[in-house]
This record gives structure tokens, C-alpha cells and sequence, in this order.
């Protein structure tokens, strides 16, 4: 499995990046419940999700920085 591109991220809209946000966590809390009681099979995962996460406050990240901009120079 290929790493995530922040170029998907970048196509969800605000609603679905919350969305996406909160299922990415809930993946990445799974993944370290698995770890914890030793029924992880691919820890790869950890990397991907961590990565994925990373990239979605990115990009929530440069929204917010854009639209204060904007009401600022309104």
C-alpha cells in the first residue's frame, strides 16, 4: 500500500476533512489497541496512518491560514 497523497486531502471539503480526521484517529487508536494485546499483522500501518494524519491537519491547517487572511484584508 502506497502512501497517501495530500493531494486527496486536498480534494475533501471542510466537512469531510472533520470527517476524515476523526476516522484516521480512530484507525490509528485500533491500530495501538492491536499492538497492545500483540494482534497487530501489519505495523506498516502505524507509518501510513500517522502520515495520513499529518497530511490532513496540513491542509485543515492552510485553510484556516487562508481564510484569516481573507477576513483580515477585508
Amino acid at each position: 500500500m502506497a502512501l497517501p497523497k495530500v493531494a486527496d486531502a486536498r480534494k475533501l471539503n471542510d466537512e469531510e476533512l472533520a470527517a476524515e480526521i476523526v476516522t484516521a484517529k480512530k484507525k490509528l487508536f485500533q491500530l495501538r489497541l492491536l499492538q497492545t494485546t500483540g494482534r497487530l499483522e501489519k505495523p506498516h500501518e502505524f507509518k501510513h496512518t500517522k502520515h495520513w494524519i499529518s497530511q490532513l491537519f496540513t491542509v485543515q491547517g492552510e485553510r484556516e491560514r487562508a481564510e484569516s487572511v481573507t477576513t483580515t484584508q477585508a
